[in-house]
């Protein structure tokens, strides 16, 4: 980490964090056997500037792994590019455009690596949903993305992958939830059957604003084989502060990898308190004024298998059997 000249105050911050940081367990990775990836909603990043103290506590977190798909990214990259700065230079960025609409809050999406332990692989794209030729002989939707998913192509070991990040919308209306839901999970299953794809080993992670495993929005984003990782699937843990709401996930295709161990969780820095010792040593926030300046989100997290030349070596056999 490279957080360079800092305050006293934000030295005992950081000790403290590192605390929490170490109360979540997560193994360490090791090169070409295994990376560490994770999914952070970060509340409104970049809508307003962030404290200072603030920024560093935020890349004190995302270094704790070696891929983070950051959601709620805004149009303003300033307090993001010093984030990059205080990860230190072999720290990248793949990083989505915004929608100018209020549907698109000016929200980007962006996966953000260590190219020691993964490197990008050239795709990078948004998912537009599918058109139909019109009586005008347009070719239009009739469902769109609030904010268009995004994906890039990465390669960590021997495993390569693509990622796509989502924010589903989020609303009073469950029923246009599920509409878009079921349109990222048509999106993905289609993606998956084309002859020519990039590569069928397709995560899926992001906000999706789904309440539990239980809701009709979980049965739509998983109808068509899509499911969450078993490492997390298996905790009865969320990624609100209150850890009770399934908002953010992980998801993949179990029958094309298994490239997924049973490590994985939420990285809990909040640790149900609304006054945050050595955080914050002036003024303690509210826990409102909290979320503004970390998130009202935790990263969740997974260990991948990245060895898996041996899985590769079966695919090539059961295809000539």
């Amino acid at each position: 980490m490279f957080h360079g000249e800092i305050t006293p105050d934000i030295a005992k911050g950081l000790k403290e964090l590192r605390q929490r940081i170490q109360a979540a367990q997560i193994p360490s990775s090791k090169l070409d056997e295994t990376l560490n990836l994770a999914s952070w909603n970060i509340r409104e990043f970049g809508k307003k500037p962030r404290r200072p103290e603030s920024l560093h506590f935020i890349a004190e977190i995302i270094g704790q792994f070696d891929l983070v798909c950051i959601v709620e990214l805004r149009d303003n990259l300033d307090d993001f590019n010093t984030v990059l700065k205080y990860l230190g230079p072999t720290w990248r960025a793949v990083v989505s455009d915004y929608d100018f609409d209020p549907g698109g809050n000016r929200e980007r999406l962006a996966f953000v690596y260590d190219e020691r332990a993964a490197r990008f692989t050239g795709l990078a794209a948004e998912a537009g949903p599918p058109r139909k030729k019109n009586a005008e002989g347009e070719y239009v939707s009739q469902i769109t993305f609030w904010r268009s998913p995004f994906l890039a192509s990465f390669q960590a070991g021997d495993f390569d992958f693509i990622l796509l990040s989502a924010h589903i919308r989020w609303g009073d209306s469950e029923e246009q939830r599920i509409k878009e839901l079921s349109l990222l999970a048509d999106w993905v299953d289609q993606r998956a059957r084309e002859k020519h794809g990039w590569d069928k080993d397709v995560i899926v992670m992001g906000d999706f604003n789904i309440p539990s495993l239980d809701s009709p929005l979980y049965n739509a984003v998983s109808a068509k084989g899509l499911q969450m990782v078993e490492a997390i699937a298996k905790k009865d843990i969320g990624s609100n502060l209150a850890k009770d709401k399934r908002y953010d996930q992980i998801l993949h295709y179990p029958k094309f990898t298994s490239a997924f161990t049973q490590s994985g969780g939420v990285l809990d820095f909040f640790l149900n308190s609304q006054s945050i010792p050595g955080l914050y040593v002036t003024d303690p926030p509210t826990k409102a004024k909290f979320t503004y300046e970390m998130s009202d989100h935790l990263p969740i997290w997974v260990q991948l298998n990245t060895d898996t030349d041996t899985e590769r070596l079966d695919r090539i056999i059961a295809a000539g059997a």
